[in-house]
Order: C-alpha cells, then sequence, then structure tokens
C-alpha cells in the first residue's frame, strides 16, 4: 500500500471512537474515496454494513454514536419516552434487552443496519409547539459532547402518557409516574403549556392528583389546555380511558 494508503487507514484507526459508524461522507472528509473505501472492504480494512454505511472489524457500532449518527437525517430524532426515563433511571424494572424508542418530526423508517443490533421503534411525534431544530427540553445525555439527543424526565413522561391508549399501557405509565416525583414542576408545566394533546395533559393531571405527587400542587390546571369541559373518551386494549377536564 502506498505511504498515503497508509495514513489515511492509520487516521481512521487512531482518530475515531470505538464503536463508530462511518458514513460514506465521514470517510470522504478522512480522505477516503469512494474506491478506496472498496479496496479496503475488500482487504478486510472495513466493513460495510449496508449502503453508504461502514464500521471498522472487530469493532461493531456502539447504541450511542449509532443514535448520534441517525439524527443526521432523521430531523428531531431523538431519545424518548419509556427509553429516556430509563436512560436516567425512572423505571419499574430492568429488562434484558429492551426496546429503544425514538422520536423525529417527521415519518420515516429506522434502516436495518441499525435495527438489526438494537431492537427500537421510531414514531414521529409532533407533541409540542415546537421547531425541529429547537427541540423543547432535549439535550445531550448527560451533557456529553457527541452524546445522543436524549427528552428531558418532564418530556419524556409526557411522550410515555402521549402514548397510552396506543402502544402504551395505562398501568405500567401509572407505575412509572408514581415513580417521576422529583419531576421539575416548573419544566414540566411549560411543556404542558405547549403541549397539542388534550389527551396528554388531563392524563397528566389526572395521575399527578391522584397520586398526590409533589410537582402537582405546583401546577396551575387553570393555564393548561385541557380542551373543552366535554371527558375525553378513547379506546384501548384495557378499555375505555375516561379523562374529566
Amino acid at each position: 500500500m502506498a505511504t498515503t494508503g497508509r495514513e489515511k487507514l492509520n487516521k481512521l484507526y487512531t482518530h475515531l471512537a470505538p464503536g463508530t459508524p462511518l458514513t460514506s461522507e465521514d470517510l470522504a472528509t478522512l480522505g477516503i474515496s469512494a474506491d478506496l473505501a472498496v479496496h479496503y472492504v475488500r482487504a478486510g480494512w472495513l466493513e460495510r454494513m449496508a449502503r453508504g454505511v461502514y464500521c471498522r472489524p472487530n469493532d461493531p457500532p456502539a447504541l450511542h454514536p449509532s443514535v448520534v449518527l441517525l439524527q443526521r437525517t432523521f430531523e428531531g430524532l431523538h431519545v424518548g419516552g419509556k427509553s429516556a426515563l430509563d436512560w436516567q433511571g425512572i423505571r419499574q424494572y430492568v429488562a434484558q434487552r429492551p426496546v429503544l424508542h425514538l422520536y423525529g418530526w417527521k415519518a420515516g423508517r429506522l434502516p436495518e443496519w441499525f435495527t438489526e443490533r438494537f431492537p427500537a421503534d421510531y414514531h414521529r411525534k409532533r407533541l409540542f409547539e415546537e421547531r425541529p431544530e429547537a427541540l423543547l427540553h432535549v439535550r445531550p445525555f448527560e451533557n456529553r459532547k457527541g452524546a445522543p439527543l436524549v427528552s428531558a424526565p418532564e418530556r419524556a413522561l409526557l411522550e410515555l402518557l402521549s402514548e397510552v391508549g396506543v402502544r402504551q399501557p395505562l398501568q405500567e405509565a401509572r407505575e412509572l409516574v408514581e415513580s417521576s416525583y422529583n419531576l421539575r414542576a416548573a419544566v414540566l408545566g411549560e411543556l404542558l403549556k405547549r403541549c397539542g394533546s388534550v389527551k396528554t395533559v388531563r392524563l397528566c393531571l389526572q395521575l399527578g392528583r391522584e397520586l398526590s405527587l409533589r410537582w402537582f400542587d405546583k401546577l396551575d390546571p387553570s393555564q393548561l389546555p385541557k380542551g373543552s369541559n366535554r371527558p375525553w373518551v378513547g379506546r384501548s386494549r384495557e378499555g375505555l380511558l375516561v379523562l374529566k377536564p
């Protein structure tokens, strides 16, 4: 191999964190052309996972850098709902291989190279009045540089409640709400005011009231978008869900 080729290969192996998947654009930034990438794959110095997506041999992609890569192609993508709660220590039990819940701004489908390695689902969700480039209370996990974006616990709880009656059992949601006694009332109130789902707002208030949680006492329900004076009624596998205003 020519000296320049060795230099590029050395950069590929030494300048990237372990478990980092690469795209063709990433390789080009390292000076590795499409033809040279093909050569590296054939020589066993690079592994092709899908069209335009690679990893280094014996260095399978890790979850966090893989989610970060997806964020480049899925507008507004972040870890949310039950997964975000779990990542931040709010859980009922530890699943052996939990499904990762990802949310984004537009409809889409997770690539197979990702779902084959990490059980995950993706849902388009526009629960709040916000812009995809400035999501409310979504930050890098543990504020670490280069970490995947994750909903704050207050946002994650509302994302979870929005799924009740669809993909989320009410009883499990209730148990998770009961564990959320340390939520910040100011953050939760801000999110509730900008929430476009009457069901989510009412369910949050109802469970907070029933469970006598501290953050509920600090909210002003009269200032929140609860809809009309009529009950909200929905059907699920658990039966009727009736939420009063």
